[in-house]
C-alpha cells in the first residue's frame, strides 16, 4: 500500500494519505503482526505509528490528538517497545535520495522540517521507547548502536 500511496501522480490530502496508512497498519497488525507475536517472534518494522504521527500530523498539519487516538484505536495495543529514530537534517536526507523522488520527497523543504521535527517531539516524548541516533555517523557505527540496544532489550525482556 505505501508504494501505491507514494506514487507522485497521486495528489492525496493529508487526511487521505493518514487513513489510507492506518488501514494498511491495521492490515498489517491483523495479518502479520499479532499472528508472529502469538507465536512469541520478535517483529522489526521500518515504519510504523510514529511515521504517520509526523508525516501526516506534524507535516500535514492534522490535529495531533486526533490522529493519535485514531491511530491508538486503529492498532490496539500493539505498540512498539523499541524504535530508532535516525536523525539527519532534512537537506541532508534529501541529497541522499538516489533516483527518482517519490511524491512524499518531493515535498518542499518545510514539509520535511516539520517531520523531523515532529520524529523528535515524539522521541522527546517517549524516551524509554525511542532512541534517536545520529544519521551522520557511518552506517557500521548507527549498526552498532542498534543491535546493542536490540539485545539489551531483548535480555531486558526475558528477565
Amino acid at each position: 500500500m505505501r508504494r501505491v500511496l507514494l506514487r507522485e501522480r497521486l495528489a492525496l490530502s493529508p487526511l487521505v494519505e493518514a487513513l489510507l496508512f492506518i488501514a494498511g497498519r491495521v492490515q498489517l497488525v491483523e495479518e502479520r503482526i499479532r499472528p508472529a507475536l502469538a507465536q512469541g517472534a520478535v517483529i522489526v518494522c521500518d515504519r510504523y505509528y510514529d511515521s504517520t504521527m509526523a508525516y501526516q500530523g506534524y507535516g500535514g498539519g492534522l490535529p495531533i490528538a486526533w490522529l493519535d487516538r485514531l491511530g491508538r484505536h486503529a492498532i490496539g495495543c500493539v505498540r512498539p517497545d523499541l524504535t530508532f529514530v535516525l536523525d539527519l537534517s532534512p537537506e541532508a536526507g534529501l541529497r541522499r535520495v538516489k533516483g527518482a523522488k517519490d511524491r512524499m520527497e518531493r515535498k518542499a523543504l518545510a514539509f520535511h522540517r516539520r517531520v523531523r521535527r515532529g520524529f523528535l517531539t515524539i522521541a522527546a516524548r517517549e524516551p524509554r521507547r525511542c532512541v534517536v541516533l545520529d544519521a551522520t555517523q557511518p552506517p557500521s557505527q548507527i549498526h552498532r548502536h542498534i543491535a546493542n540496544a536490540v539485545l539489551a532489550r531483548l535480555a531486558a525482556h526475558s528477565r
